[in-house]
């Protein structure tokens, strides 16, 4: 990895019912704060929220969603491809990406190069309970990690509610992921939001780029903002607001472990990668597989 400058951009879904007009506008706003990003932060990595092209809760079933949107690539991330390659810059951005089938929808991260290809893409691998096809939602998980090796660096993927799955993250650090982008449109409180933020960065030693909507989609759900990057040691180095905009920082590799803690004068002396007790996994491997249920009880559980 080589010191850059990053951004976390957040955005509010068009008002009003999912069409194609408001997913054409969603495009059009978002390619456009890229651009005026890149302009006034000089950020070489633009990360956009989950969905931002459709809202998270898009307010229609998933055979109808299947029809507003397209393939990877496609009509829907050629904008967003076409914005990376006029700025020269690399973009994550999320969005609702049609699968082989109608009606088969996956919550995608993708990630788009200076050159305006399709570096790499995500499909979230842990749907929030409102969205998984499963329970009654629109979005099908997808099966597997995406680390992508870049000029800036080796770059993970994960959305919203992935943050809550340090094994996903552990996979990717274990490939090499020195930067993770969190596209989402989290749902529960800012604290939550900024905890796993922090400790996910903290766990894998990485950094974290986490780009979260703000205003209402389709369903009237709200969003909080708060966008975020985040160090290494688990320091917040730039955060957003509640409204459109975004929080950028320069991210170096030499400065990422400096300190034990963020201010401190004592030096970052441990790695929990190299220090990982693998022999006490691989020991409890049948219990580290294993289902398993929370012994509380849910009101929400179905």
């Amino acid at each position: 990895m080589r010191p850059f400058t990053a951004a976390a951009v957040q955005l509010a879904p068009a008002p009003g019912p999912l069409t194609p007009a408001t997913v054409r506008d969603n495009i059009a706003n978002a390619t456009g704060w890229i651009a005026r990003c890149v302009r006034e932060s000089g950020a070489e990595l633009v990360v956009l929220p989950e969905t931002c092209t459709t809202g998270f809760a898009p307010g229609v079933d998933a055979a109808e969603l299947w029809e507003l949107v397209s393939a990877i690539p496609g009509p829907v991330s050629e904008p967003f491809q076409e914005a990376a390659r006029e700025q020269g810059v690399h973009v994550c951005f999320g969005t609702y990406e049609r699968g082989p089938d109608p009606g088969t929808v996956y919550n995608s991260a993708v990630l788009a190069g200076p050159d305006g290809s399709v570096l790499g893409v995500y499909r979230k691998t842990h749907p929030f309970r409102l969205e998984d096809v499963r329970h009654g939602g629109w979005t099908t998980h997808g099966s597997d990690v995406c680390v992508v090796p870049t000029e800036l660096g080796r770059i993970g993927m994960a959305i919203c509610f992935d943050g809550d799955f340090p094994e996903l993250w552990r996979i990717q650090a274990v490939r090499g992921a020195e930067l993770v982008c969190r596209p989402s449109a989290l749902l529960r409180s800012a604290d939550i939001w900024e905890l796993t933020c922090r400790a996910r960065a903290y766990d894998e030693h990485v950094y974290v780029v986490g780009a979260n909507a703000v205003g209402a989609d389709p369903a009237g759900t709200l969003y909080f903002g708060n966008s975020m990057i985040v160090s290494p040691v688990a320091e917040v180095v730039a955060r957003a607001a509640s409204h459109e905009g975004w929080a950028a920082a320069r991210l170096d590799p030499d400065a990422a472990l400096g300190s034990l803690t963020p201010g401190s004068s004592v030096p970052h002396g441990f790695d929990h990668l190299a220090e990982r007790n693998l022999a006490l996994y691989e020991r409890h491997a049948a219990e580290l597989f294993a289902p398993a249920v929370t012994p509380f009880p849910r009101k929400g559980r179905d």
